[in-house]
């Protein structure tokens, strides 16, 4: 039979009137005269694909509109999150600009700005900012330790509210470095100073973030304990590798650069490899305090787990993985069998 024909054969025969799935699609098929086993692969395909076309065809529409207003709210969204972000500025500007407050207070300004905005959209633009200003004010033609301690709040407000995961604390480290890298590559008489503060401030940050998190571990809500359940394998592989992750990032921002940041860059990481002790020491209490604190949550988890796997869509993928592995099955056992009849007929 021709597909088309086929095809909308089915269409007319399938009919809503039914309250089961199960009955509408044996009603079409049975109504269209049609016998699965006589039908081929062809057939077959446009079969299934009409009847889920036809059950699916109100759900699907649902579902494109859904995601029209997906798009919407997320353009909105964004657009909301810059206006936010601005009018925080133009708060703490006004503040600094127009109030003409002390430099003590105007440094406490700053430093609660640090801690109220999203560091992360202008991180790059923040840091490239303070290491040229470092460089400005630089006395006796030496960089001090103000730019490390710079770099050091800048890494932990960037970090510390989000979630301590690899992928955002390495996006995070990554533009400070490859920022710092940019500023040393303009200002090669100072390459090795700024990258050698830069990353002692980023080390320190990162530390300074992994305490304040175990200090929240340490004190969290039972009814906050979810934040951490859901991810806890993950952040227990993440806090014992933190000197890894650290030295990677070097490594691959030394990779992408000039060949004699590169030197600069590697030679850093094996004198920084024995300052890494702070680091690996606070992970490892961290991830001990939280399997002492969730380990009994992790396993109310699992149990979870179990009882998700009796769930329809868990009864389904069993289903459908058992009848991969027959019908894979019935294709080898069809291919061995050509195969013999191919050697029986040589040897005939």
């Amino acid at each position: 039979m021709d597909t088309n024909t086929l095809e909308e054969k089915l269409k007319k025969a399938y009919s809503h009137k039914f309250k089961s799935i199960t009955k509408r699609v044996v009603n079409a098929v049975n109504k269209s005269e049609l016998h699965l086993d006589e039908l081929s692969a062809d057939e077959v395909r446009a079969l299934t694909s009409t009847l889920v076309q036809e059950e699916t065809k109100a759900l699907q529409n649902e579902v494109e509109k859904l995601l029209a207003q997906k798009e919407s709210i997320e353009r909105a969204l964004e657009k909301k999150a810059e206006e936010l972000q601005e009018a925080k500025y133009e708060v703490f500007n006004a503040l600094e600009d127009e109030m003409q407050p002390s430099e003590k207070t105007l440094a406490l300004l700053h430093q609660i700005k640090l801690q109220s905005i999203d560091l992360y959209d202008i991180l790059s633009e923040m840091v490239e900012s303070a290491l040229i200003t470092a460089l400005e004010k630089e006395q006796d033609g030496e960089l001090d330790d103000t730019l490390k301690e710079v770099i050091k709040e800048i890494t932990f407000e960037a970090i510390k509210e989000g979630s301590l995961n690899t992928i955002r604390v390495r996006k995070i480290l990554s533009t400070i470095l490859a920022t710092a890298i940019d500023v040393a590559e303009a200002t090669p008489t100072k390459a090795d100073a700024i990258l050698r503060l830069t990353l002692k401030g980023m080390r320190s940050g990162l530390v300074k973030s992994i305490d304040r998190f175990k200090q929240r571990v340490a004190y969290m809500p039972v009814e906050a304990k979810h934040i951490l359940i859901e991810d806890y394998d993950t952040i227990i592989e993440d806090l014992n590798q933190t000197d890894t992750l650290f030295s990677q990032i070097i490594l691959t921002q030394a990779s992408e650069s000039s060949q004699v940041l590169r030197k600069i860059l590697v030679d850093i990481n094996k004198d920084m490899r024995y300052d890494l002790e702070e680091l690996v020491l606070i992970s490892k209490e961290t991830a001990d305090i939280i399997r002492e604190r969730f380990s009994n949550f992790a396993k109310l988890a699992v149990k979870k787990a179990d009882v998700a796997l009796q769930s329809p869509k868990a009864k389904e993928a069993k289903r459908m993985g058992v009848q991969a592995m027959e019908a894979a099955r019935i294709v080898l056992g069809s291919a061995i069998k050509s195969a013999k009849d191919v050697i029986e007929k040589k040897e005939k």
